[in-house]
């Protein structure tokens, strides 16, 4: 099992290394998920690499974005220069540049994101097919889901990485909204502005409801080692070096199995809020999982600052080397370091004289040559021959032991370039309209009116579909977070008997059961196509039809529209966040909320909270609303309409409207689709 540390500059990347890392993540300048981080460019990660390989650690580069149509290239050509700079992997979670990035590079080792949202079995086919082979599981599961997946991965030779330490985010990565909506960056683009951190309340005061506290799962580590967790992540880019010692030094000893009380006493103290939480993995979320930085965490952080650095002042030493040494009368000394991969340093020295008083020993030579202080070597074994009657100064011997370690590193450090495949990025194409179809999702069957014209009606799996006209397309939305696959497969084929043939989906582990019962499937736009190619891998893993993005703009929609079978999510209230700590548990019992409340922030904005399928959703303070822009949607095979809170005679308006090209009555907002994030 790795340790696996994060690393947001070249200072925090000697702290991991130094501090017992097996494996750093970074990011570059672009196509990272922490864009505001230093990163590096791709001059600072080849020296970066070198210098991580030097010393036995494994780099990961994270290119996690949900990557726009005109920026693919740019990113496969990082990619790329990045492979040849020596990235031992990627870790990637956009659909559409997985599957470039696997016909570019084919020997490159893939990894899906956490912002992939994979947090149940059936997504690992769907993974393995696209080349990924280790998969970052959500910070969002329980000990008894890990180790469900972890059998279903390991039969498939897939390996899984879990988070033990770091920032807890409020919603399951990728699905996250919030950020892009009130302040214009998105999160699944990099930029999160974290206003989830900010003043949320489901009270009159003023509470921080969206805030959880930072996971800890170090008291855990051995166990995921034992569940089948491949490697042991820390979550923390954005941190301190100070930080990423402490983090990585408190793993390593865990997993050495000798704990220290002091380090993990530093751990709480460089960087918490109100303490660590593990409410997730053992399964028991709720109020105690709450928690902002307060002034007493920042002060006490200065305390911690002198002691964590010492952690990382020296080299560690931790590649063990084997050292040969000769000594003949008339012929050059040498000296052969060999390395755990099997790299060889031979050195040649000076000839050894004829010693004068005392000859040199075999113990002197070996004694002198592990002294390997300073450089990321230890000797595991030293083999040593000298004639008799010779000798050889110190200084020389010492020379010779700098010029193999030199040699060593150089062998070490050097690059293997990577095969390039040729490969051809899909296109717009000019497509031919056939009309648009609707959609409406709603979250009951009672909340359907009577008299209106749709294509489709998307209701929940718990509905009862029997209750619906035969004549009615029926469309069902699989469990946005699926936590019992086998009852999402028995209810999908008891609801198949009553017409329903067709599965909205959020997920690739949803696409997967869909297509296993038989099912025509609708992708979401939770799953963040954002290019054409990413609607072309969706439609190879089964979809039928694809809903595009909502966090990209309408001529970028529009040319994925040209892949046909394509929609967006035209109306209704967003969801800003998918979560599994509801946090209107905060304030109230599930019985007092009976799953319908209110979130106000610091500028008095309602966002109403829906509960179900053992998750909760934010929704957006307002809909959007585009029934009056017309010459663009006609550009879109089909339209999704979500109605959560309106009455029946609001619902029917606002599908008169979508069928009309009448304009908006009352509060709403366009989303995001005239809009530029970056």
């Amino acid at each position: 099992m790795e340790v696996l540390s994060p690393v947001g500059n070249s200072e925090a990347l000697i702290a991991a290394v130094r501090s017992g890392a097996d494996a750093v993540y970074l990011g570059l300048k672009s196509f990272s998920a922490r864009r505001n981080a230093d990163n590096f460019d791709l001059p600072e990660f080849r020296q970066a690499a070198e210098y991580c390989h030097t010393r036995g650690v494994k780099v990961y580069v994270a290119l996690n974005i949900m990557i726009k149509e005109n920026e693919i290239g740019e990113a496969v050509n990082a990619a790329i220069q990045a492979a040849n700079f020596g990235a031992d992997a990627f870790i990637v979670s956009d659909l559409g540049f997985i599957s470039i990035l696997h016909r570019a590079l084919p020997e490159a080792v893939l990894h899906a994101s956490t912002q992939m949202t994979v947090h149940s079995p059936s997504a690992i086919t769907a993974l393995k097919k696209l080349g990924v082979k280790r998969v970052v599981l959500g910070r969002e599961m329980s000990r008894q889901e890990i180790k469900e997946f972890c059998t279903a991965a390991k039969a498939e030779n897939i390996e899984v990485e879990v988070f033990v330490h770091g920032a807890l985010c409020m919603c399951v990565s990728g699905k996250c909204l919030l950020s892009s909506t009130l302040g214009g960056r998105s999160g699944n683009r990099g930029l999160c502005a974290g206003p989830c951190r900010l003043m949320f309340s489901s009270s009159d005061d003023e509470r921080y409801d969206l805030s959880l506290k930072d996971l800890s799962l170090i008291d855990y580590i051995n166990e995921l080692k034992c569940l089948g967790v491949t490697s042991a992540k820390i979550e923390g880019r954005m941190k301190r070096p100070e930080y990423v010692a402490a983090a990585t030094a408190a793993c390593r000893a865990a997993l050495d199995g000798v704990p220290d009380g002091e380090l993990l006493s530093a751990l709480k103290n460089v960087f918490s809020r109100s303490g660590f939480t593990d409410g997730y993995y053992k399964g028991t979320p709720g109020c105690d999982m709450f928690g902002i930085r307060t002034k007493d965490d920042v002060d006490i952080s200065k305390t911690a600052f002198a002691y964590l650095h010492s952690l990382y002042r020296n080299e560690r030493q931790s590649v063990p080397v084997k050292i040969y040494a000769k000594m003949s009368a008339g012929t050059p000394a040498e000296v052969l370091f060999e390395d755990d991969k099997g790299n060889r340093a031979s050195i040649k020295g000076k000839v050894p004289e004829i010693a004068q008083k005392r000859s040199i020993q075999e113990k002197d030579i070996a004694t002198s040559l592990s002294k390997l202080g300073g450089t990321p070597y230890y000797a595991g074994s030293v083999e040593v021959y000298t004639g008799d009657g010779l000798y050889l100064n110190n200084a020389e011997l010492n020379n010779m032991r700098r010029e193999a370690v030199k040699k060593l590193n150089k062998l070490r450090a050097q690059l293997k370039k990577c095969d390039t495949a040729y490969y051809k990025q899909i296109s717009p194409q000019t497509k031919k309209s056939n009309g648009t179809r609707l959609y409406a999702k709603f979250l009951k069957l009672s909340d359907i009116p009577q008299d209106v014209f749709l294509d489709g009606v998307i209701l929940p799996l718990d509905c009862d579909f029997g209750k619906i006209p035969k004549e009615t397309v029926k469309i069902v939305e699989l469990p946005r977070y699926i936590t019992d696959e086998n009852a999402v497969l028995n209810r999908l084929k008891d609801i198949k008997s009553d017409g329903v043939n067709t599965a909205y989906c959020d997920n690739l582990s949803a696409v997967v059961l869909a297509r296993q019962e038989g099912l025509k499937v609708i992708a979401s736009n939770g799953l963040n196509c954002a290019n054409c190619e990413s609607a072309a891998v969706l439609k190879e893993l089964g979809a039928d039809m694809v809903t595009i993005s909502a966090e990209i703009n309408m001529e970028s929609a529009k040319k994925i529209a040209s892949m046909g079978d394509t929609g967006i999510f035209a109306y209704g209230r967003l969801p800003l966040m998918l979560t599994r700590n509801c946090p209107i548990k905060n304030t109230k019992t599930c019985k007092e909320c009976k799953g319908e409340n209110n979130l106000t922030d610091r500028l008095g904005l309602n966002f109403p909270v829906r509960c179900r399928n053992g998750y909760s959703e934010i929704l957006n303070s307002a809909p959007v609303f585009i029934a009056d822009k017309q010459d663009d949607l006609k550009a879109f095979d089909f339209l999704i309409l979500s109605f959560t809170l309106e009455p029946k005679e609001d619902v029917k308006s606002v599908i008169n409207s979508y069928l009309t090209g009448a304009s908006g009555k009352g509060e709403f907002t366009r989303g995001l689709y005239y809009k530029n994030l970056p």
